[in-house]
């Protein structure tokens, strides 16, 4: 993240709109564009109410818009200030999937529905993934199960190795939008955290992840399906009481 400001500025007043749109849309537009760079910091409040012709209030209010839309983040202290985020299929993952687990904890959606579209999804990845997963991929799905072998079923590192796990098969699909619901899907589908988990269902699971990885590594499609079902199917019969 660069904390140089931009050179010369792109913002010019519209008087035609309300003060507070001018300033979202035209920095929304610069975003998407790429006259602003993912990572480069927004001038100052006083900077930007200067170019817009509007009060610092109204600039204010728009860039708390922005964060909200996830497109800035504000960052405290000495050189901080309004910085673009990355806009990415991770970036999109990780929000869809923060917004499914507040819908889940509200109880505006079921853990089951979310569930359901998980296994929608990963069946087909896999079978892309074992045609299309490069060796690369391959080798840290390897790295992941052997890592996964070493730990105890408590240990805190197995919600993250799990979750790494699937969103590289995931991403081996070749398909981005995809790989991006999975990756959302997972984080509210943990099983650390709705699983009945023990060392023996622990166990299992790693032994189902070793299973998933040869059929990719052998790049066998109708494997890797068959693998993903028994694994997902696996997890679904020791689902903890919702």
């Amino acid at each position: 993240m660069t904390t140089a400001d931009i050179a010369s500025s792109p913002f010019t007043p519209k008087a035609v709109q309300r003060p507070r749109q001018q300033v979202e849309e035209q920095i929304r537009a610069a975003i998407r564009n790429g006259v602003v760079k993912t990572g480069q910091k927004l001038p100052t409040e006083v900077a930007l109410s200067r170019d817009f012709g509007v009060s610092r209030t109204t600039v204010r209010e728009a860039l708390r818009s922005l964060v909200a839309d996830g497109l800035i983040e504000k960052v405290p202290g000495a050189g901080g200030g309004s910085f673009v985020r990355a806009l990415d299929h991770n970036t999109f993952g990780e929000e869809l999937g923060q917004d499914m687990q507040n819908l889940i904890r509200v109880g505006s959606i079921a853990f089951r529905e979310a569930a359901d579209v998980r296994r929608m999804l990963e069946i087909p990845c896999v079978r892309l993934a074992a045609e299309n997963r490069t060796a690369e991929q391959a080798a840290e799905l390897r790295d992941i199960v052997d890592q996964e072998k070493k730990l105890s079923h408590d240990d805190p590192a197995v919600p993250e190795l799990d979750v790494r796990f699937h969103s590289v098969i995931a991403a081996a699909s070749g398909n981005r939008v995809a790989a991006a619901f999975v990756q959302a899907l997972h984080q509210v589908t943990e099983p650390v955290h709705h699983l009945d988990l023990n060392a023996q269902v622990g166990e299992r699971t790693v032994r189902q992840h070793m299973a998933i990885v040869r059929a990719i590594e052998k790049q066998n499609p109708d494997a890797a399906e068959k693998a993903m079902i028994d694994h997902l199917s696996y997890l679904e019969g020791h689902l903890l009481p919702d």
